[in-house]
């Protein structure tokens, strides 16, 4: 005892501040200690088996509100399974990733299992201000730290070379994909006596909505029957209520107030339907980097008229809808002119039927779920030696 006691006396003042320290650090991640633990104790998968873990203890299911990453992780639970305690991969998602992330990897490791990560976009100046370098800092250490990297498409590839740091081995790229069995087209014409065109997703940016608003009233100088729809939470500001108070006087002086249905927020189970309602997506964000939207719009035979700027002319192509041209940069975002994309619109409204058989198709041979979930299967055994 003396000799312990004897070993410990030169770091006996800082045994108070090393306590100290491991207090605050129980007290700050106390939801996430018990967790760490079942997870250090709680084994690998069995030998052949592929256990893959989220990062999450729960991955809500297709009734649950869902957006962004947790959907990807949505769609591989029927051919893996969340894992939480018994894993041999560790795969996250940039657009979803756990506060804990730290805890995890270094879990991982101790239970040797593998990393993967999935990159979506990256923070840059234009919309992400003064906070753009700290968002990026996890982003960066859980790419380079990663033993395999799925980007979403070459576009995250390359912002995340900038901003992010290049990776140059173990890595491809694989786009989002959708359920092509159950996004399907709409069996008969949604509004037989309207073009009705669908800015979807949630409106976290107000460029976005005022954008598709303005291409409205340009529209209805030309054709009467347009309408136009709008899903999710108006967000870019805390008060919703005044953010639809904002888009409401905006209609009012565009003098459109009529044309617009706003449809709120939708779970995943319903995206088929409220994509369904629709003839064209009208998708104007700006540097968008691999919406997965668009892939489901596509499914459900919906062209595409969007921002030609991000991932966006990766996944639409050249004959699925009609880009407007925008030119790169990180420091400014730069919205479509509303002109140019109604412009856009009605070239597509005149080969409406054309552009929506091509966008399904595309979407059927190039983002099907299937050949996506093989991928990920192929990959988990490579790193597993299996």
């Amino acid at each position: 005892m003396k000799k312990i006691f004897g070993i410990l006396q030169p770091v006996k003042p800082i045994i108070p501040l090393f306590l100290r320290h491991f207090g605050k650090y129980f007290i700050k991640h106390r939801k996430h200690v018990w967790q760490w633990l079942r997870i250090l104790l709680g084994g690998t998968a069995a030998q052949m088996e592929i256990g893959v873990y989220y990062g999450h203890d729960h991955v809500p299911n297709f009734s649950e509100p869902a957006k962004g990453g947790i959907v990807k992780f949505q769609r591989m639970q029927n051919d893996f399974p969340n894992s939480p305690r018994r894993f041999n991969i560790l795969y996250m998602v940039s657009s979803w990733s756990p506060k804990d992330w730290r805890e995890l990897l270094w879990l991982a490791r101790q239970k040797k299992a593998k990393f993967v990560w999935n990159q979506n976009g990256v923070a840059y100046p234009a919309w992400c201000a003064a906070k753009w370098k700290k968002v990026n800092t996890p982003m960066a250490k859980l790419l380079h730290e990663a033993d395999y990297v799925f980007y979403q498409s070459r576009f995250c590839k390359l912002s995340a070379n900038r901003f992010l740091g290049e990776r140059t081995e173990q890595y491809e790229i694989l786009y989002n994909a959708v359920d092509t069995t159950i996004f399907t087209p709409a069996e008969s014409d949604p509004d037989p006596q309207h073009l009705v065109l669908l800015l979807g997703g949630n409106q976290y940016s107000y460029y976005r909505i005022e954008s598709a608003i303005r291409t409205l009233a340009v529209l209805t100088k030309q054709r009467f029957d347009v309408r136009l729809l709008i899903t999710g939470k108006l967000s870019w500001i805390p008060d919703e209520a005044e953010a639809f108070r904002i888009v409401q006087q905006l209609l009012a002086d565009l003098g459109i107030s009529d044309k617009v249905q706003f449809l709120g927020f939708y779970k995943q189970q319903e995206a088929p339907s409220v994509l369904q309602k629709a003839h064209i997506l009208l998708h104007t964000k700006y540097n968008d980097p691999c919406p997965g939207l668009v892939v489901e719009a596509m499914a459900c035979g919906l062209p595409v008229v969007y921002s030609d700027s991000g991932g966006m002319p990766e996944l639409v192509g050249k004959s699925a809808g009609i880009g407007v041209p925008a030119e790169l940069s990180w420091e400014h975002m730069i919205p479509s002119d509303p002109e140019a994309l109604a412009k856009a619109v009605l070239q597509v409204a005149e080969r409406r039927k054309e552009f929506a058989e091509t966008a399904r198709q595309r979407a059927v041979e190039k983002f099907d779920l299937r050949p996506w979930l093989q991928r990920h299967r192929e990959v988990f055994a490579e790193l597993l030696g299996r």
